[in-house]
C-alpha cells in the first residue's frame, strides 16, 4: 500500500534520482534545494521511498514543478499523477480571487504525454516558445 505525505530525507532524494537516471548532485546542493522548496510530496510503499516531487512560487503568478520522480519499477501505476496533482492542488489552496497561477515545468524527454493528459500544454506552440534552461557550473 502506498503512503504519501511532505516529508522527505535528502537520502531519499538522491537515491530517486539514482533510480531515474538523473546526474547526481552532492548532499548539500540537494538539501538546501528541498529547504527550500515550497511544496514536497512524497510517497513511500512501507518505508521504501518510491516517487516525489516538488514545487517552487514566488507567491504571484509562478510556480515551478520540480523533480517529478518515480522509480522505474513502481511506474504506471498513478503514482506519478497522484504526486503532480499533490503539487496542483496546493497552488490552487493558494488561489485568491481573481489570481491566476501559472504552473510551468521542463518535462524529461518523452514524458511530454504524461503532462499532456494532467492538462498541462506543450511549448512550443502557436502562441509559446520552447522552454529554455541553462546550467552553470
Amino acid at each position: 500500500m502506498f503512503r504519501y505525505n511532505n516529508i522527505l530525507s535528502v537520502k531519499e532524494y538522491c537515491e530517486l534520482r539514482s533510480a531515474v537516471g538523473w546526474p547526481m548532485i552532492p548532499e548539500e546542493q540537494a538539501q538546501a534545494g528541498l529547504d527550500n522548496s515550497d511544496f514536497i510530496i512524497a510517497c513511500r510503499e512501507d518505508d521504501v521511498i518510491v516517487g516525489s516531487a516538488r514545487l517552487f512560487w514566488d507567491k504571484g503568478y509562478i510556480a515551478y514543478l520540480a523533480d517529478v520522480m518515480v522509480k522505474p519499477e513502481y511506474q504506471k501505476q498513478g503514482i506519478g499523477k497522484k504526486l503532480v496533482n499533490e503539487c496542483i492542488l496546493y497552488i490552487d489552496s493558494q488561489l485568491k480571487a481573481d489570481w491566476r497561477i501559472k504552473i510551468v515545468i521542463l518535462a524529461a524527454k518523452g514524458k511530454e504525454q504524461f503532462y499532456e493528459k494532467l492538462g498541462f500544454e506543450v511549448r512550443p506552440n502557436e502562441n509559446d516558445g520552447a522552454g529554455m534552461q541553462m546550467w552553470r557550473a
